[in-house]
């Protein structure tokens, strides 16, 4: 990225950009898809092994990313269980680590969301004759606020990570840079400049992101 200063700034910067939002949409939606309704189901349902469930949830969400990248690279490794699909070192990898690091966020959000929802709610649910997916689903509009939330906090976490995508990305130019890794190359370069310009849009991106659900949050107060 030596000439990201020059006239071409923008054919050496958008790539990068384009990847990180692709790799970090990707994973979000793996996670929200999956993470939601599973949160919901915790919320509302007393499983047995909730308590151990929801401990893991939760020590999850504070888990450091550079172990779960760890963790993924292992997995993906030539003597790794899924060695064989070839994931290592390609955007793949990188989106495999970041939804596992935003699942616990969005899961343990969205039943925390729920289980804040006002009992009567349900009740009242259950006498109009609500079949059981008609509560969830009303429930999840009742709580959107706090599972909006946890998808937002979910992505912030996710695209500025550095660690996890690192290590199983590789940090490839034209194939696996992200703005993070892009960030720490040029810092470790002495070029300062760029990282700071990268640094910026990563900041504009996260701003964007929480306006978004300030926005929804507006809308439904």
């Amino acid at each position: 990225m030596s000439g990201l200063l020059g006239g071409e700034i923008w054919a050496d910067l958008l790539p990068i950009i384009f990847l990180s939002l692709r790799v970090t949409g990707i994973a979000l939606a793996i996670c929200t898809v999956a993470g939601v309704p599973i949160g919901a189901i915790l919320g509302l349902t007393r499983i047995p092994g909730r308590r151990l469930v929801t401990a893991i949830l939760y020590t999850g969400m504070g888990l450091p990313p550079v172990v779960v990248g760890l963790f993924v690279y292992l997995l993906l490794s030539r003597s790794g269980p899924l060695g064989a699909l070839g994931w290592l070192f390609t955007p793949r990898a990188m989106i495999l680590a970041q939804a596992v690091i935003s699942f616990p966020l969005v899961t343990g959000l969205t039943m925390t969301a729920i289980q804040s929802v006002d009992p009567s709610f349900r009740q009242q649910m259950r006498a109009l004759g609500a079949t059981r997916l008609q509560e969830i689903w009303a429930l999840l509009r009742e709580a959107r606020l706090g599972v909006v939330a946890g998808i937002v906090a979910a992505f912030g976490s996710i695209i500025s990570e550095v660690g996890a995508v690192m290590l199983v990305g590789g940090n490839i130019a034209g194939k696996t840079r992200v703005l993070t890794t892009a960030i720490v190359l040029n810092t470790r370069q002495g070029e300062f400049q760029p990282a700071i310009l990268l640094g910026v849009i990563l900041l504009v991106l996260a701003f964007l992101a929480n306006l978004a659900m300030l926005r929804l949050q507006g809308r439904s107060g």
